[in-house]
């Protein structure tokens, strides 16, 4: 009797005791998709534009390398001291903590932190924009393209702000694969949307103004722009790749990624996976797009009305981004809420509102678990992130600044180190050298990029008027 327990418990409970995992690598890769291929995409263009055709696929590939090498590094972190066998670290703090120390693991948390509320603000901006351009588009197509068709942004934010509260009463990403499947659909298909109107331009023979360098000093822009739109260009391309800070979740905390065959090298195939279909998408994305509308490229060519007609499909193109934003916004809120949640819960205890549960029955749904306090903290979260969204609308440049500070310490400082560490890697060394001159260029890309995104937000600041 003793046995046939044992083995229903190892039959449902992973090596720790926890229970076990049921993700794929092909899960773990819709959640990567989610995570990295944003509306963003669709400024790679604009980003191209201001680096030209040699520097442009170039950083395009270097930082996509550069994301590969540090994401392999940190799924080797995932258990320590040893890769496959040793203890779990359940979130990338966790990581951080037992492999380099309690200092370096607050630096890691507030860096996330900013970093994961960040991009949910940003997102709550960015979706509420293609929100406003499905209305734009239907005017311009109905009064002509000089039409004045402005429409405000703040009723579309409190729309996406209260489909995220009931979406984020969803407990963990074990529920959310459905979500991210559909969401990563819905980046290849408004990227598709952008690049198929993008080869249709250029097969009408539209002539633009394309170059080596770039947008062109003295014609496009002045010397001193030029350098701030250079920096943010590096900068975006930078960010764009950037999942590291959601990765160990994706991978691991949220009962995603089975144990068996080892997590490490199912999450390594999920990793190159990912990238790959980033890097495709963002190539065509930014290459085409930057053809079609040479140093004019705007910065978002379905949102920023690169293309009028057909409407329909600009339509449709701005509908995907908000679905995908939808289910990017969980990926990127799902670790603050489970990190509050664990917090509250070893705090206290024995509070009723932490534990209990109540049972809502759902028409055709069947009885859904409802939890008092993640009930009420998701729904407050959400609601700030919302109203942050509409007091700053253009927190995009803030996000930026955000961004440029986490680079570097989520996405390459840390994993190496950690993995400098676990690999006993010898001082001055060659791989030791390597791993410091990686360390060293990105820091300086992160600052070089925190100081286009300030003079961003100070030309912000100068046009500002507040729910206007």
């Amino acid at each position: 009797m003793e046995s046939q327990e044992n083995y229903v418990h190892n039959f449902k409970h992973d090596d720790d005791g926890r229970i076990k995992r049921t993700g794929t690598w092909m899960t773990a890769s819709a959640h990567i998709v989610t995570a990295v291929i944003g509306s963003g995409v669709l400024s790679l263009a604009w980003a191209v534009a201001q680096l030209g055709w040699i520097a442009g696929p170039v950083i395009l590939m270097l930082f996509s390398f550069i994301t590969l090498y540090t994401s392999f590094l940190l799924c080797n972190c995932y258990r320590y001291p040893d890769s496959v066998h040793g203890t779990r670290n359940v979130t990338y703090m966790d990581m951080v903590k037992t492999i380099l120390g309690g200092r370096q693991y607050r630096l890691c948390g507030l860096a996330q932190l900013a970093n994961l509320i960040g991009s949910c603000i940003g997102y709550t901006i960015t979706a509420s924009i293609s929100m406003v351009a499905i209305g734009r588009s239907n005017c311009f197509h109905k009064y002509g393209h000089k039409a004045e068709c402005h429409i405000s942004n703040y009723a579309y934010m409190s729309i996406f702000g209260v489909a995220e509260i009931f979406i984020s009463q969803i407990p963990d990403f074990q529920n959310l694969s459905g979500l991210s499947f559909i969401a990563a659909v819905m980046s290849f298909g408004y990227s598709s949307i952008g690049i198929a109107l993008s080869i249709a331009k250029i097969a009408g023979g539209s002539h633009v103004k394309t170059s080596l360098t770039g947008v062109e000093v003295g014609k496009d822009v002045t010397d001193m722009k030029k350098i701030w739109s250079t920096f943010q260009a590096i900068g975006n391309i930078a960010f764009a790749y950037c999942f590291s800070q959601v990765m160990v979740e994706i991978q691991l905390q949220q009962d995603t990624l089975k144990s068996s065959p080892p997590e490490n090298g199912a999450m390594k195939k999920a990793t190159v996976t990912g990238i790959s279909i980033t890097t495709f998408f963002y190539m065509l994305c930014g290459l085409l797009g930057y053809q079609a509308f040479g140093n004019k490229a705007p910065g978002n060519f379905l949102t920023g009305f690169g293309f009028y007609e057909p409407y329909w499909l600009v339509d449709l193109g701005n509908v995907f981004i908000v679905v995908h934003l939808v289910g990017a916004y969980q990926v990127f809120a799902q670790p603050v809420f489970l990190l509050v949640e664990s917090w509250c819960a070893g705090r206290w205890p024995e509070s009723r509102i932490m534990a209990k549960e109540y049972g809502v029955k759902i028409p055709s749904v069947g009885t859904y678990k409802v939890n008092a306090f993640r009930l009420i903290w998701r729904t407050v979260y959400v609601i700030l992130t919302a109203v942050i969204a509409m007091i700053l609308p253009f927190f995009n440049s803030i996000v930026g600044l955000l961004g440029s500070i986490s680079f570097w310490p989520l996405a390459v400082y840390f994993p190496t180190h950690m993995y400098l560490v676990q690999a006993k890697v010898p001082k001055f060394s060659t791989v030791w050298i390597g791993v410091k001159m990686l360390n060293g260029f990105c820091l300086i890309v992160s600052l070089v990029a925190a100081v286009g995104s300030i003079e961003g937000i100070v030309s912000d600041l100068k046009t500002y008027k507040p729910f206007e």
